[in-house]
């Protein structure tokens, strides 16, 4: 046999993994292979896969009888809509995917290339956790890997899809990268399984009301895109792609399409409600103004009274950070705060400008937020848009009460430019709230007399008229100006074009303390 055909011999034998019999259980399971997905995910024809032939080392408990070409994992290189892009795909049909010590160090490879050019890292996971038969080797492999994403992150873009198993010590990677797909029915994610849990605690509990797709998408915000199968996961991952940098050092990417920056809607005029507590979808404004309309929205299904996602605004890939009215009136809570935080973060570091959407009544009150530590996770919202140096516009469409006016990208901490509707109402608390306190005696003594409710009324009016506007904060400066909504894309697409040339830093330090 030529060394040419020993050459095809073995990268026939590479590419049919643990078997065609393995890869029959991949597809009757509705997955896709490893390779597949690599198909699916690059340009056709650009992929450059390395350490195709790697086999492990290992011959603990008759490993040494078995022994498959890539050990489990294909890495590589390529373009996704003709952008570099890295990759590492694991192979389920080989040890159940499971990672051990030369499996780990393609992926490390993989990683350190990544960072060295200054391009994107995409992790496929589908993975039975690790070769346990390799032992400690195997956790030295996570801890690795795990190393190399905090030191990547903020300098290269990470995204790990989700498109099988991924337990034990393998979470951690993708809790540590920027954003993680899931597939629903298909995909788990979980430290420990039912069974361990049932052993320990005696609770029962199903493998996907514990670790789903749903479940991380909707109660414990670990995942931020829910999916139907591994080709749309993919095809999601790819348009999440393309709103973000190839590293911190770009800007961000510009997609130039049809739609006008001068645009003007008069339907913005009609969507705030004239009652200041009627709800309404703070969806409407953002597909109004967002060029074609398009927006893609991050963690859709968790803390619904925060809207977080990627739009483009003159072509210009943006941030969006809303309020969101008809759920719990946009109250800021728990969870809203902390998917708020880690969003602008994530813009802040890679160039992305923000625009901040507010109508918000306050922080959500009650025994179990406070309990739950509302004022250490609000903090982490307020820290990190005080810490955000790219170009910020903020837009009051109605409410901007107490603290949660500050918080929300106000001008005190450092907004570029801060516009608002003529039906905000930018004041310490709500009217009825403030009435409570300022006119107490006013208020009991109508309560003696049986006219209360003519004189609260009253009052509730007086205030309304003085602070529950944005003529005060406007004649302050607080308010660059008060625009009719219906200017809205245009105000904002010139507010941003403005500040493409911003430079802030903050104070020279190794890091920040953000309150964790």
């Amino acid at each position: 046999m030529s060394a040419q055909d020993e050459l095809r011999r073995r990268d026939e034998q590479a590419e049919l993994g643990g078997g065609k019999d393995k890869i029959d259980k991949q597809h009757a399971a509705g997955k896709l292979t490893a390779r597949e997905r690599i198909n699916q995910l690059f340009d056709p024809g650009t992929f450059l896969e390395i350490d195709k032939l790697v086999t492990h080392k290992s011959s603990n408990f008759g490993l040494d009888e078995k022994r498959y070409y890539g050990d489990g994992v294909i890495v590589g290189s390529g373009k996704v809509n003709g952008r570099t892009v890295f990759a590492f795909a694991q192979d389920f049909t080989v040890f159940g995917g499971s990672l051990a010590a030369y499996h780990a160090k393609k992926i490390v490879k993989v990683m350190d290339l990544a960072l060295s050019t200054g391009s994107p890292l995409i992790g496929m996971n589908d993975s039975g956790g690790a070769r346990i038969q390799e032992g400690v080797e195997s956790l030295g492999g996570y801890a690795d890997i795990f190393l190399r994403n905090v030191l990547v992150s903020g300098v290269i873009p990470q995204i790990s899809l989700i498109l099988g198993p991924c337990a034990g010590g393998a979470v951690y990677s993708p809790a540590i990268t920027d954003f993680t797909l899931m597939v629903d029915k298909k995909s788990h994610m979980f430290i420990t399984g039912p069974e361990v849990i049932k052993t320990v605690t005696r609770e029962e509990v199903s493998k996907e009301d514990l670790g789903g797709a749903v479940t991380h998408n909707s109660v414990s915000g670990v995942a931020h895109f829910l999916t139907t199968s591994d080709e749309d996961c993919i095809a999601n991952c790819k348009r999440l792609l393309s709103y973000l940098p190839q590293n911190n050092t770009d800007p961000a990417p510009r997609v130039i399409g049809s739609d006008l920056a001068s645009r003007e809607n008069a339907e913005l005029n009609s969507v705030v409600p004239e009652s200041p507590n009627q709800p309404y979808d703070m969806h409407r404004i953002i597909k109004l103004i967002a060029d074609e309309g398009d927006f893609m929205e991050v963690q859709p299904l968790f803390a619904q009274n925060m809207i977080c996602g990627f739009a483009r605004f003159d072509g210009y890939s943006t941030g969006i950070v809303a309020n969101q009215p008809s759920v719990l009136a946009g109250c800021l809570d728990i969870n809203a705060s902390v998917k708020a935080a880690r969003f602008v973060r994530f813009c802040d570091s890679f160039n992305i400008p923000i625009l901040t959407l507010v109508d918000v009544p306050g922080f959500l009150p009650g025994i179990n937020q406070e309990y739950g530590g509302i004022i250490r996770h609000g903090a982490k919202l307020l820290y990190a848009f005080a810490e955000a140096t790219v170009p910020k516009v903020t837009v009051i469409t109605r409410k901007a009460y107490g603290g949660a006016y500050d918080v929300m990208s106000s001008k005190h901490i450092r907004a570029d430019y801060n516009f608002a509707y003529p039906t905000a109402e930018v004041a310490v608390m709500g009217p009825e709230g403030a009435v409570n306190i300022i006119f107490r005696r006013e208020i009991e003594e109508a309560e003696k007399n049986g006219n209360v409710a003519q004189v609260r009324a009253r009052l509730i009016a007086e205030y309304r008229e003085k602070f529950a506007n944005p003529w005060e904060v406007a004649e302050l400066g607080f308010i660059d100006a008060v625009i009719e909504p219906k200017t809205t894309r245009r105000k904002v697409i010139e507010a941003f074009s403005t500040l493409h040339g911003k430079r802030q830093t903050n104070p020279k330090k190794k890091h920040g303390n953000i309150p964790l």
